[in-house]
């Protein structure tokens, strides 16, 4: 990194080093898929600093320092984070991301960026390291830096890291955003998708568009809880009920725009014999819907209209196969964590149905704290699609990181907080992703814990970064340290 101070805005902030290395990353772009200008930085402070480093073709560094006198026996400890932020701009502002660094302020207590996200998550875990990295005052053991690219986009880099040569046993991630918790386990994920291709034949007589919307959805992982409504899941069943009651025929279905999220509306376009009977079944099964999801989407609407269509309707093998799929296809949470008190341990969301290639495709995503309940669920879709007449294809299979019920890091945790805050800390799983899921199934026996300062509005122009916590975060990091001997 560069060595120039120039007019900094975090100037005599502390801890110093820490927030001198965060601002001179915060002038480099580092959006995802723009890494490799903040990498290359990352090799010359490096080679600067006669450091053993090496840098992969996906972006990835990895920066060795060796152990401070006195811990030259201790477990070499990774340290870990990534080097890509989420690049958002408020509406009103102008600034290209790809080419201009942030425009830093405080306010109060507080570290932003003026119409754009500070990108904190994770660049705070990467000036640390450096920090670390370039102090020769701290007592530590040996240290691997991992610096991670493309976490954001499906951590990306963690994948395609080759981790052969890593020495460590212990991992340190920094990609927390709340001070006080200590991550122990986070869900792994698959992605499976169902393709249904069929005949199309003249059909019916009227042309109807359905619609369900006014769905406040959410994150599929973390908020899979909460008991929201599905846009793609309530269309199967209204699709289903008109079906038992009123000959349709499936013209075209749209739903969902990310795999991650719960489905907010879903559209579907059908060919009806008897469209009186079509507007009958849906208004009766659409009041027992609302009614079921009056608390957690009480704007739920479902729309039935005329609409004009060039195009045949799928025939009746096809149309019984979409409709039977997504009226059965199992979703939400599936089991809660047998050790964590109040986690859901797996669970899956149908998140995109799209038309594709003159055929429909549903995108299911599988989370779980335990590899093999993921790959029982990805074996009850493949073998509900093949029943249905689809073909699959499962992608973007990342591990758990499961809880381990001892762990000589999460000891050494608890003996520094309750040292240096006189209390216990908290320890906790997510039903979202982590690095530490990717490491874990790359390494074997990998002790690994995930902490870092409070982090605000994430991934949004209102990020913020306190500094208080960084400092915080920063000084309990050090004293960890200190005691992996």
């Amino acid at each position: 990194m560069a060595e120039n101070e120039g007019e900094r805005i975090l100037a005599g902030k502390n801890p110093e080093a820490v927030f001198r290395f965060f601002e001179e990353i915060c002038a480099v772009p580092h959006g995802s898929y723009h890494t490799k200008a903040l990498s290359d930085r990352l090799v010359a402070f490096a080679q600067a600093r006669g450091l053993a480093c090496r840098q992969d073709g996906a972006n990835n560094v990895v920066i060795r320092k060796e152990a401070a006198p006195g811990y030259e026996n201790a477990p070499t400890v990774m340290l870990q984070g990534h080097i890509d932020m989420v690049a958002e701009t408020a509406p009103d502002c102008g600034k290209d991301m790809l080419t201009e660094g942030l425009d830093l302020f405080i306010d109060g207590d507080c570290i932003g960026a003026r119409g754009t996200t500070l990108g904190a998550d994770n660049g705070i875990a990467v000036a640390m390291m450096l920090a670390l990295l370039d102090g020769k005052e701290f007592a530590h053991p040996a240290l691997e830096c991992v610096f991670t690219a493309d976490e954001e986009v499906g951590m990306l880099g963690a994948k395609a890291l080759d981790t052969s040569d890593l020495k460590s046993g212990i991992l340190i991630n920094l990609d927390s955003e709340d001070e006080k918790t200590f991550t122990v386990g986070c869900a792994g994920s698959a992605q499976v998708s169902c393709t249904f291709r069929g005949d199309r034949e003249p059909f019916g007589k009227e042309v109807l568009k359905l619609t369900v919307g006014g769905l406040r959805g959410g994150h599929s992982g973390e908020q899979i809880h909460e008991g929201k409504a599905n846009a793609n899941l309530v269309m199967g069943r209204i699709l289903y009920k008109i079906a038992e009651s009123a000959p349709i025929r499936l013209i075209g279905i749209t739903g969902g725009t990310k795999t991650n999220a719960i489905a907010r509306e879903c559209t579907a376009l059908v060919a009806a014999e008897d469209a009186e009977a079509v507007r009958a079944s849906v208004s009766e099964i659409a009041g027992k819907i609302k009614n079921e999801f009056r608390l957690p989407d009480p704007d739920l609407y479902v729309n039935v209209l005329p609409c004009a269509s060039g195009t045949l309707p799928f025939d009746k093998k096809t149309t019984d196969g979409i409709v039977g799929f997504l009226y059965t296809v199992p979703n939400g949470v599936q089991t809660m964590s047998a050790d964590v008190p109040g986690l859901v341990q797996t669970s899956l969301s149908l998140g995109i149905i799209r038309e594709e290639d003159g055929g429909v495709m549903l995108s299911t995503m599988i989370r779980s704290g335990i590899n093999s309940q993921r790959d029982d669920l990805i074996g009850k879709i493949r073998c509900l699609a093949h029943t249905f007449g689809a073909c699959t294809e499962v992608s973007s299979i990342t591990g758990a990181w499961e809880y381990r019920s001892e762990s000589a890091l999460r000891r050494a945790v608890s003996d520094t907080y309750r040292a240096e805050y006189g209390e216990e800390p908290l320890f906790t799983a997510i039903h979202a992703g982590v690095e530490c899921g990717v490491f874990s199934e790359k390494i074997a026996d990998l002790d690994c814990i995930s902490f870092g300062p409070d982090l605000i509005g994430i991934h949004t122009p209102d990020e913020r970064l306190p500094i208080s916590s960084t400092a915080r975060t920063w000084h309990f990091l050090l004293r960890l340290l200190e005691r992996l001997k």
